[in-house]
């Protein structure tokens, strides 16, 4: 590889792998020696086969039917949204009640209304069921306050992604093949139209999606992530749901991300406010794993979460309601279509706010993803003190991590030898995450740690840094298993949480059983 070069010196393990009882503090005597001092039992595991939580799209009752299988037109639907909205806003409107109550208010109004409007259609056509009365309400109340015609889609149980082309919908799972939805618009217009509305439900109503401003990014209420845009050959619009959103690193554990070993380890990391930058190609759960780990930091700390579009949600409440640090969660800023002495009026980057959120005085900086230039002061924010910070970035694959690094920091003005020993003495650990989407062959999608890399502050040959391999695939393994020794072990056993005969006790890496691949047909 050539970016990753072996310490010579690094001790590789042997031995039986009995990860489970080692974790839990039942170390054989007879097949480990006792160590002078023994750290602290380590974190308790997740039972096992315990159940995974439910993602409940919320209180608002699920859409009878995807979009085209209501039992009346959207334009129905469209019409008893405005009657509603316009009496609602008669109701309140200064806008003095809460959005709680506002939408409580709404709820009963779009129940009277339907009502109304069952009862006169009922008249000239086949009475509804109570059943399809209800997702006809349901549909009005999204049409106000969630995804509207779209919502039916992001209901969907495994729903990763709904990617709309023109008028037509293709929709991905984790666990299943594409399907596609022939019409989720009449009209392109009504597309338009559509996002704009979200984009205001959002608070972002100044990015509207017109001939000016062709692109648009927003979070939708449930925190859907949304990409609109007017430059592709028919309005498109890609909106990116977020699954795990309030799930934490036991879950990854049980999805077969990481297994016992590895959530130990980089539990650890972290608390030993080790520099961590978690990499991948896209869709490989990048976001997923640094708000797992960032869920971890210890409640006194304080920290800075900097992102593009809010996707960590840090300063929100963890599972059950676990307390996390004090977070300030910024957010960068579109801009608004403008251009003004050479630049876009409003544009707020995250390279723009580093400055405001060092002077936060914060104990961590973490970055939800480093695409360009604001490597730079992230890398900086690293090596100056900013123990314990974390980022994302894009790879494809492991050997090009640094090599991806240096081309940031060169596109951001710095030369390519500075460049090497600003990542050697910013970054200490380097998780990769793969991704393997088997669906269209029968499969799933996996997504699992493969290598995890310390990083040295050093420069070796070729004026690269010295990296050491600490977990990687071996044999018919495709994940992560125990490689070398890391450097910073002691620091990890300080921790209480931590202990290096289990690295050594444990050479096929506590997978359990092999991965299953489906092989092509």
């Amino acid at each position: 590889m050539a970016d990753i070069q072996q310490r010579p010196d690094s001790p590789t393990a042997h031995g039986p792998a009995d990860i489970a009882g080692l974790l839990a503090g039942r170390i054989s005597t007879a097949r480990v020696p006792k160590p002078a001092a023994v750290p602290g039992p380590a974190p308790a595991l997740p039972a096992p086969g315990r159940p995974e939580t439910a993602v409940s799209p919320g209180a608002v009752p699920k859409l009878a039917g995807l979009p085209g299988q209501l039992p009346v037109g959207w334009d129905v639907i469209e019409a008893l949204q405005a009657e509603v909205s316009a009496e609602l806003s008669a109701h309140d409107p200064s806008r003095l009640l809460e959005e709680d109550d506002r939408r409580a208010q709404a709820r009963s109004m779009v129940t009277k209304a339907v009502a109304r409007w069952a009862s006169k259609y009922a008249h000239g056509n086949t009475a509804l069921s109570a059943a399809e009365e209800h997702a006809v309400g349901a549909a009005v109340f999204d049409a106000m306050f969630r995804g509207g015609r779209l919502q039916g889609l992001l209901d969907e149980e495994g729903v990763e992604d709904v990617m709309v082309d023109g008028l037509r919908a293709h929709i991905e799972y984790y666990d299943r093949p594409r399907r596609t939805i022939d019409r989720v618009a009449d009209s392109h217009e009504e597309l338009i139209t559509w996002v704009n509305r979200m984009a205001g439900l959002s608070g972002h109503g100044e990015r509207a999606l017109t001939q000016a401003t062709p692109n648009v990014g927003f979070r939708m209420p449930d925190g859907s992530r949304v990409t609109a845009s007017l430059l592709t050959t028919r309005p498109s619009v890609v909106i990116r749901k977020h699954r795990i959103r309030q799930h934490g690193i036991d879950e990854l554990v049980q999805w077969g991300s990481l297994n016992p070993l590895l959530r130990a380890f980089l539990l650890a990391c972290v608390q030993a406010k080790l520099n961590i930058l978690v990499v991948g190609d896209m869709g490989a759960g990048k976001t997923s794993l640094l708000r797992a780990l960032g869920r971890e930091i210890p409640p006194g700390e304080r920290i800075a979460t900097l992102e593009s579009d809010r996707e960590l949600y840090l300063d929100e409440p963890g599972p059950e309601g676990k307390p996390g640090p004090l977070t300030f969660a910024f957010e960068a800023r579109q801009s608004n279509g403008e251009v003004r002495g050479g630049s876009a009026s409003g544009e707020v980057t995250i390279g723009d706010m580093f400055p405001t959120a060092l002077r936060y005085n914060v104990h961590r900086v973490i970055v939800g993803e480093v695409r360009s230039t604001e490597v730079l002061p992230m890398l900086q924010a690293m090596s100056a003190g900013g123990s314990g910070s974390m980022c994302t970035l894009h790879v494809r694959r492991p050997h090009a991590i640094v090599s991806r690094l240096v081309q940031l920091c060169t596109e951001a003005g710095m030369q390519t030898e500075a460049a090497n020993h600003l990542i050697a003495s910013a970054i200490d650990v380097v998780v990769y995450l793969t991704y393997l989407d088997e669906t269209a062959i029968g499969g799933r999608k996996h997504r699992f740690v493969s290598h995890i890399y310390e990083v040295h502050d050093v420069v070796g040959e070729g004026g690269r840094p010295t990296t050491s391999e600490l977990f990687a695939p071996h044999g018919i393994e495709p994940r992560a298993v125990y490689r070398n020794m890391p450097s910073f072990i002691d620091l990890l056993e300080r921790t209480g949480s931590f202990d290096r005969r289990w690295l050594t006790q444990n050479p096929d890496g506590a997978w359990g059983p092999p991965l299953k691949v489906v092989q092509p047909r």
